[in-house]
């Protein structure tokens, strides 16, 4: 006998401020759903949660959920008053005998119950609202965003609670890898309307594709019979008026069709340009170490970041990443050791806690109160890496639009937040990015964006992030922070650290550092040991094995850039563009052949060691 749905809604409407949300949407959750809410930022994917659970009220429509079926919402802003610590606020609405799920699931998103109310972060409550939920297993989880502020250990042990449960969820995340992993189904949020696919996220990218795609041709076919019709109305009305008369009120039918068409949001028209290059060496750590308060965040490390490189600091939370960074950065004196920066360094820095942004001010003001991009005697311009751009038409690149301008930033969503951040960032001409958890909050279709500028990017990338397939997708090397104050370097993203970690001895790992690549080199307080077997180096063999990863990666872009200046009027049209392409395409040609003449002198090394 076919179960009854946990949660049913029927011509859902909703409208904000005079802006409808939703018009007449339907959907059902199932007993064991384990679907992806998927939607671009600002389409209304946490309005239709909070609505799915019963906290907002739509305009009309009904929501159905059956007599004794519980519906659990993790509230990103969960209000916690009349509770003293963080363990008695998710243990509230538990039997006494079940105050121990409070405990395991403290353990595993790593956060002290005892912790007060008073003093907790955003991070510590929302992560004690999700073991709350986790703890209670209602039939149904509604989860907004639960990885953020989560480390990737943390997410990890979510993720294998998730796939175990029994429980039925519907989970909006920005974590590709996160998405792929827990769901079966897609409900995707697109201007209103919502698609249902029995496929989890993995083939959600083809599908919307394929959506757009007819789509675009449904409406070419549309301006073609209007065109066509048009045509006919201009070259006059002949004999049969009354019919005549039918095609056009039939013109002016098809007209209001493609009026009522809603036309899809582009990508943010996000743009880095990159300063005059850097000096080839960036960054140079000797020997640095640092504590605080008698707790070891650093011990003894080194390493050699130059000009190109994509280096991903990950670890858990607290145990040092953004120290690190600041002891790279000089923000921060380290206790022992140097750091050492090269020529020409112009940094900006995209900070995780926001602390750029002053709620309080408006999206205008805060662009054009921003000294740097101030315009002398222009109070509705800025300066846009060198050049004067109307505030409201900036701002309108990054999908803002007019009635947000004079809005406070404290209104925004926490992607509009980190929307907004880029814009400020990506002003001004740089040749080192600095990005301290860029990924949280932004949609899928400006993660992708981001990913293909920092590709783009002629300078050097430092980076801060716990989303597992944009680490892999961007990084070239990885700085593991292992506590106790181990720093371990490894060559690739998350993947590719992962692979090397789990190959060999994690006590042997954890105290010495590796080669990340060909222009990045890690000394450790220790040598290396040499691995009889093949001959090499624990560096080189690691080496070796990360070598043709690298190499597809540059064959990869080569074939790119050499797509990109097939074009024959590339040079007329973008000389400037051209000329990048060509330093870019040389430059990766010289990285190819060199990883190349190092892949066949390792392996020759190998073979002779064996």
């Amino acid at each position: 006998m076919a179960r009854a749905p946990l949660l049913q809604l029927s011509d859902i409407s909703l409208t904000f401020g005079g802006n409808p949300i939703f018009d007449k949407v339907s959907l059902v959750v199932q007993p064991g759903d384990r679907v992806a809410l998927v939607g671009r930022n600002g389409s209304g994917k946490s309005t239709l949660m909070k609505v799915m659970a019963g906290l907002v009220e739509a305009d009309s429509g009904h929501r159905t959920v059956p007599p004794g079926a519980s519906v659990g919402y993790m509230d990103q802003h969960p209000d916690m008053s009349g509770f003293s610590t963080l363990g008695e606020f998710a243990a509230s609405g538990l039997d006494a005998g079940e105050t121990y799920r409070v405990e395991m699931a403290a353990e595993g998103l790593k956060f002290k119950p005892d912790t007060p109310v008073a003093t907790a972060s955003g991070g510590e409550r929302r992560r004690a609202a999700l073991a709350k939920l986790m703890a209670e297993a209602p039939e149904l989880m509604l989860l907004d965003e639960p990885t953020n502020h989560l480390d990737i250990e943390a997410i990890a042990w979510l993720e294998a609670e998730l796939k175990n449960t029994r429980t039925g969820f519907v989970l909006i995340s920005h974590d590709r890898a996160f998405l792929r992993e827990l769901t079966r189904a897609t409900l995707w949020i697109d201007r209103g309307v919502i698609r249902r696919q029995e496929k989890g996220f993995a083939d959600f990218e083809a599908w919307r594709d394929k959506v757009w795609e007819d789509e675009d041709q449904a409406r070419h076919k549309l301006n073609r019979k209007i065109k066509a019709e048009a045509r006919w109305a201009v070259e006059g009305i002949s004999a049969r008026r009354k019919r005549n008369q039918g095609r056009v009120r039939n013109l002016q039918d098809l007209r209001a069709e493609r009026a009522s068409q809603i036309k899809r949001q582009g990508a943010a028209a996000m743009d880095l340009a990159a300063a005059p290059k850097s000096g080839k060496r960036v960054i140079e750590a000797t020997e640095i170490s640092k504590s605080y308060e008698g707790n070891c965040i650093l011990r003894d490390f080194s390493i050699r970041i130059q000009r190109g490189e994509r280096v991903a600091f990950v670890g858990p939370n607290g145990v040092g990443k953004t120290t690190l960074l600041k002891l790279l950065m000089k923000e921060i004196e380290p206790d022992q050791g140097t750091v050492q920066h090269g020529t020409n360094l112009l940094p900006a820095v995209f900070d995780q806690s926001r602390a750029q942004l002053d709620p309080e001010m408006t999206l205008w003001d805060s662009l054009t109160g921003d000294k740097d991009m101030r315009v002398s005697g222009q109070a509705d311009q800025v300066m846009v890496r060198g050049q004067p751009k109307h505030v409201v038409g900036y701002l309108k690149e990054f999908l803002f639009d007019e009635r947000q301008v004079r809005a406070p930033v404290k209104s925004l969503s926490g992607g509009e937040k980190a929307r907004l951040l880029l814009a400020k960032l990506m002003a001004r001409e740089s040749n080192l990015l600095v990005l301290d958890e860029p990924t949280n909050d932004l949609d899928i279709e400006t993660l992708d964006l981001l990913q293909e500028l920092l590709d783009d990017f002629d300078g050097t990338v430092l980076l801060v992030s716990h989303d597992r397939d944009f680490l892999d997708r961007v990084a070239t090397t990885t700085i593991a922070m292992e506590g106790d104050g181990r720093a371990t370097v490894y060559a690739g993203g998350w993947s590719d650290y992962r692979a090397q970690r789990g190959t060999d001895n994690p006590d042997t790992i954890s105290k010495s550092t590796t080669s990340a690549s060909p222009s990045a080199e890690a000394v450790s307080g220790e040598k290396p040991k040499q691995t009889k077997a093949s001959g090499l180096s624990f560096t080189e063999k690691h080496r070796l094995e990360a070598l043709p990863q690298d190499m597809q990666r540059l064959e990869a872009e080569i074939a790119k850039l050499e797509q990109l200046l097939a074009d024959p009027d590339l040079f007329t049209r973008e000389p400037v563009k051209f000329k990048k392409a060509t330093e870019a395409l040389t430059a990766r040609q010289t990285a190819l052949q060199e990883a190349e003449d190092e892949w066949l002198r390792l392996e020759e090394k190998a073979e002779k060691g064996a």
